[in-house]
């Protein structure tokens, strides 16, 4: 069977199909996406799935039973790890730029709402948990984000202090050798 890409209506650049969208005020637009924003979400799309793929090898899962999914579980990692870390300045930065996350409001509707945390969440937790909203609104919600997150100078800075959060943690979870290998 031949293989349908490229084929006649591409991003010849890309090898991807064109796809009709209807665009709003509040998508990013796929002429949007500049090539600094393309590969900052590359890096951490990529340095993600090598932190749950350290978090797994490390032991760091949900089921340890036979024939279970092999899923990361950073929750565990949280309670492991909690009381040596120390908010850096990327990570404090990933806090201060308050990442949203998509929610159902009434009528079936999509809306982001801003995530709050308990008082005595631990700063692991929080970072754990806007880590993977940050990753999520990129797979999931960043097609037709918050206007913050269409702001592609603003998404750039956040996926960059996000990428280094990430290694700081792949070092406090001990497995930055795991982390780096490529």
């Amino acid at each position: 069977m031949a293989s349908a890409w490229p084929c006649p209506g591409t991003d010849a650049a890309r090898g991807m199909p064109q796809l009709s969208i209807p665009s709003t005020d509040q998508r990013m637009k796929r002429n949007e996406i500049t090539a600094e924003l393309e590969r900052a979400a590359f890096e951490f799309n990529y340095w993600f799935s090598r932190f749950e793929f350290c978090l797994k090898e490390a032991g760091f899962l949900k089921s340890d039973r036979p024939g279970k999914k092999a899923e990361p579980n950073w929750d565990m990692f949280v309670r492991a790890k909690r009381l040596q870390y120390t908010l850096s300045a990327d990570a404090l930065a990933v806090v201060k730029a308050s990442p949203q996350q998509q929610v159902m409001a009434g009528n079936a509707k999509l809306a982001w709402n801003g995530i709050s945390f308990d008082a005595n969440e631990h700063d692991l937790q929080k970072m754990a948990i806007l880590l993977r909203t940050v990753r999520n609104n990129l797979f999931h919600g960043g097609a037709r984000g918050s206007n913050a997150w269409d702001d592609v100078a603003a998404t750039v800075k956040l996926l960059g202090h996000a990428t280094v959060a990430l290694a700081e943690l792949a070092e406090l979870g001990g497995f930055k050798r795991d982390y780096l290998r490529n």
